[in-house]
């Protein structure tokens, strides 16, 4: 995970939020964002992330939605 996004997540309390990890990579999937994120924001609840292949972002309109779907906001 990006140094930026640890410093934003350790800026402000998540207790009590729900957190959806999206992440583009080329090959690592979530690698250990998932295991980060609950690190850093201790009392969030942290639901299984979607890893998007960069070269296929453009193309991945509806494995979004699904996962949108499946997590209650669509």
């Amino acid at each position: 995970m990006p140094m930026a996004v640890f410093s934003f997540l350790e800026r402000f309390d998540f207790s009590g939020k729900t957190i959806l990890p999206l992440c583009t990579n080329e090959g690592s999937g979530m690698g250990g964002s998932e295991r980060d994120i609950k690190r850093t924001c201790p009392g969030a609840i942290v639901k299984s992330g979607l890893p998007i292949t960069g070269s296929s972002a453009a193309n991945s309109r509806e494995a979004v939605k699904r996962w949108l779907t499946a997590n209650g906001l669509l």
